[in-house]
């Protein structure tokens, strides 16, 4: 069993969810958010520090986590699917692991064929409001991601784990896996680029390099 986890936001996609959803909010709520999550990305504070905030901030429905389900199909990395297809074709078994949220993510996960994601479920009120989110879940704090690969390498008794990010709680899945590859398609993060044991711009070059 060989597993290759994607990020999902400005990796397979070149959008961040959470800055969408607030886009819907309006310009400012925008800038608000996206530069906690640019914080955050680029490792100047801890996900947890800015999780919450943010969505105490934005407090999505479940019609805007639809309308951005939708967009991150329309922005999907343009050499995504084939290459997943690849992958899959040659052996690997493709999982999103995400800080940003299932429901957002699974229309992205169907149009790739990705059957496995780990990310953050958001809770509604029965008239489709906000009503939280499950800040117990690994990926709302620094080192989640490498929790959660921890995990699957048991539980799918993985003999090689390969992880695909933009952002530090990427690069932070460094010791748990055989390689780590930097993307930089969308947002080139300095940190990343240099720590990175391997960086990429296309994910149409990840079949070749693992």
């Amino acid at each position: 069993m060989k597993l290759i986890c994607f990020d999902c936001d400005n990796t397979l996609s070149s959008i961040e969810g959470i800055d969408e959803l607030a886009r819907l909010r309006g310009p400012d709520v925008f800038a608000r958010v996206e530069a906690l999550t640019n914080d955050a990305m680029n490792g100047l504070v801890r996900m947890e520090d800015v999780f919450g905030r943010r969505l105490e901030i934005v407090r999505p429905g479940k019609a805007e986590v639809a309308a951005v389900g939708r967009r991150y199909v329309e922005t999907v990395e343009p050499t995504a699917k084939a290459t997943i297809a690849l992958l899959v074709e040659t052996g690997w078994t493709p999982i999103i692991i995400s800080g940003g949220f299932r429901q957002t993510i699974g229309p992205l996960a169907d149009f790739l064929g990705v059957s496995k994601i780990e990310a953050v479920d958001l809770h509604f009120l029965p008239d489709g409001t906000y009503k939280g989110y499950a800040s117990d879940y690994p990926t709302t704090r620094s080192g989640g991601k490498g929790q959660i690969i921890t995990e699957l390498r048991a539980e799918f008794s993985a003999e090689r784990v390969v992880m695909v990010g933009d952002g530090a709680s990427d690069l932070e899945t460094m010791p748990q896996v055989d390689l780590f590859v930097g993307f930089g398609g969308y947002v080139s993060r300095e940190k990343v680029k240099r720590e990175a044991k391997a960086f990429v711009t296309s994910l149409a070059s990840i079949p070749a390099l693992i």
